[in-house]
């Protein structure tokens, strides 16, 4: 069904499902759109992408319908409840659920939409903004395999994905993507600050790195943005410290400790304690310099 498909609903188009809207329209799909906030839906009306009125609205008659809303518990609501989208899809359309959300709630959709008589995949994804403009995600897909591959054609407009397993098991993969991520960026941050404090200049001790071992896409896009103060908001910090603290309580229902990931977790809340929660997550450096602002820096011996 879904390679044929011309009609898509994308529910969400802020930093991530504006961008990915977008792609899919110039890719074909007859594109529609519905947002909470009705101005960043209307920004893509000048693209030949239609605006809804409501969530229940732009599923009606799309043959496959993208959530990417901002957590687990909006998607619920906006989804699940009484005339919400789920109701509202018609039989045999597929849901799409790319948010970034706990695996209890990708479960949980699934068997909804699925006793519907809707296909399913939970299909977090990776790459930030960046990927999403350019259509480079990593896309990790829960669900039935048949209805993964069904989705094969609007997939590649998107990223490259990969089926990991049953319902749930997109959303899993996400937060471990997310803790790498997390921790990855903590410890850039770390690097740059002792070379700052020890005297080195930051932008060159990151370019002296680049290709070695130490070197990877957070190292080079987030080690950018904190040696330039560029901090305007790929993936927000706020977002960040949602997944870790989802992360952590997985984790934690499964009898598991994971002290590093929940070290990157106070720290993450720190900033968004401290007013930061709005900035890029790579802003982490700045929480960091005010852990330590009353240290002296020190030359190089």
């Amino acid at each position: 069904m879904a390679e044929a498909a011309k009609r898509i609903a994308v529910i969400g188009t802020g930093i991530m499902g504006g961008p990915m809207a977008l792609r899919l329209a110039d890719a074909g799909f007859q594109v529609t759109v519905w947002n909470r906030t009705r101005d960043k839906a209307d920004a893509l009306s000048s693209r030949g992408i239609g605006i809804a009125g409501s969530a229940a609205e732009v599923a009606a008659d799309a043959d496959v319908v993208i959530c990417m809303l901002s957590s687990g518990p909006v998607c619920e609501e906006v989804l699940l409840e009484s005339g919400g989208v789920v109701a509202a899809m018609k039989p045999a359309a597929a849901l799409v659920v790319m948010s970034s959300i706990p695996v209890e709630t990708a479960v949980l959709i699934g068997e909804r939409a699925v006793a519907c008589g809707l296909a399913y995949s939970d299909a977090p994804v990776s790459g930030g903004e960046k990927g999403a403009q350019e259509g480079t995600l990593a896309i990790m897909a829960g669900g039935a395999e048949a209805d993964v591959t069904a989705l094969s054609g609007v997939f590649s407009c998107l990223g490259r994905v990969t089926h990991v397993g049953p319902a749930g098991s997109g959303a899993l993969t996400k937060l471990a993507n997310q803790l790498i991520v997390a921790s990855t960026i903590c410890a850039v941050a770390e690097a740059l600050t002792l070379a700052e404090r020890g005297g080195a200049d930051p932008a060159r001790v990151r370019e002296a790195l680049l290709g070695g071992f130490a070197d990877s896409t957070v190292f080079r896009q987030h080690g950018l943005r904190m040696v330039t103060g560029d901090f305007r908001p790929g993936g927000p910090a706020k977002y960040q410290v949602k997944d870790t603290s989802t992360a952590l309580a997985f984790a934690h229902s499964r009898g598991l400790r994971l002290p590093v990931g929940e070290e990157v977790d106070r720290l993450y809340q720190a900033m968004v304690d401290n007013g930061d929660g709005d900035l890029d997550h790579s802003g982490i450096i700045l929480e960091l310099r005010r852990m330590n602002e009353t240290a002296k820096p020190t030359a190089c011996a």
